[in-house]
């Protein structure tokens, strides 16, 4: 890997658990990840904000365990009064970076209430907390599924950093070829913040298909044919995932990602395998 250890952003990401036996399984696996050093943790917001108070809860208790963490948060449902206090509770228990997002409404709300975009959200953090808050933005490399096409994504992308967001997290990808090529346009476009590579290990195959057909996240055939070889051989499953993950790592590092973001799934393993790869591979 081209970047030192020291130098590299790891991140992250969490769901909040809905029982007490998933809260205690997750804070066992904060720990354990806890040794690869993470910039911070982040802990996503259910549609609508339907897991608002768990996502609080887990954030607050990270953040008192001393381990930066970063809610994220969209409008969904709620109007700006709650907004402006959830993030006026999360600016007084010490955190200091939000994931700002469009979200999307649970379902049987409707027209109930209208999305508030991104852009939007940055532009009120903003204007009612100035700089206090990084604020990270998601960016797509294959392009957002509802989106108009390539070229106005990347417009979108460009007003929220206009907006004031400091940096994004890509949703996640196996083909570093979209990533570089983003990049490229990105740049083209004038930006210039960081845009993270969001990482996906490869724990079940089915739930991943299911999972990336609904968010454009593309799988390349010849990884999924190789994956349904593999029938429910689990074990195959991801020994295979680490190993392809982790050189896609290693790719992305080598020309000049400027970190990873894990969706560990709730899960210390495999996230620690391909990180364990990694540093391994550092030149001494």
């Amino acid at each position: 890997m081209s970047n030192n250890e020291e130098d590299l952003r790891i991140s992250f990401e969490f769901f909040p658990p809905k029982t007490e036996v998933g809260r205690e399984k997750l804070a066992t696996v904060r720990e354990q990840l806890a040794i690869f050093e993470p910039e911070f943790y982040s802990v996503t917001y259910g549609a609508g904000g339907t897991t608002r108070d768990t996502t609080k809860n887990i954030v607050l208790e990270s953040i008192q365990q001393g381990q930066a963490t970063a809610p994220h948060l969209s409008f969904g449902g709620d109007d700006e009064a709650t907004i402006k206090q959830l993030l006026s509770d999360y600016k007084e228990a010490g955190v200091n970076r939000i994931v700002a997002l469009r979200g999307d409404m649970p379902s049987g709300m409707g027209g109930a209430s209208q999305l508030v975009y991104a852009n939007e959200l940055v532009s009120f953090i903003r204007e009612n907390f100035g700089q206090h808050f990084h604020l990270e933005v998601a960016a797509y490399p294959e392009i957002h599924p509802e989106s108009k096409g390539y070229k106005s994504d990347i417009e979108y992308l460009k007003g929220k950093f206009d907006a004031g967001a400091n940096s994004a997290i890509t949703q996640y990808f196996y083909n570093p070829d979209a990533y570089f090529y983003f990049i490229d346009q990105c740049q083209a476009a004038g930006i210039e913040q960081d845009i993270v590579p969001g990482i996906m290990p490869i724990i079940n195959y089915q739930n991943l298909a299911r999972f990336s057909a609904n968010c454009g996240a593309e799988i390349p055939r010849w990884m999924a044919r190789r994956l349904e070889d593999f029938g429910d051989d689990s074990e195959s499953i991801k020994a295979f995932g680490i190993d392809l993950v982790t050189d896609l790592c290693e790719m992305l590092l080598d020309n000049g990602a400027p970190g990873l973001h894990f969706y560990t799934m709730n899960q210390t393993q495999p996230t620690a395998q391909i990180l364990t790869n990694l540093l391994a591979a550092e030149p001494e």
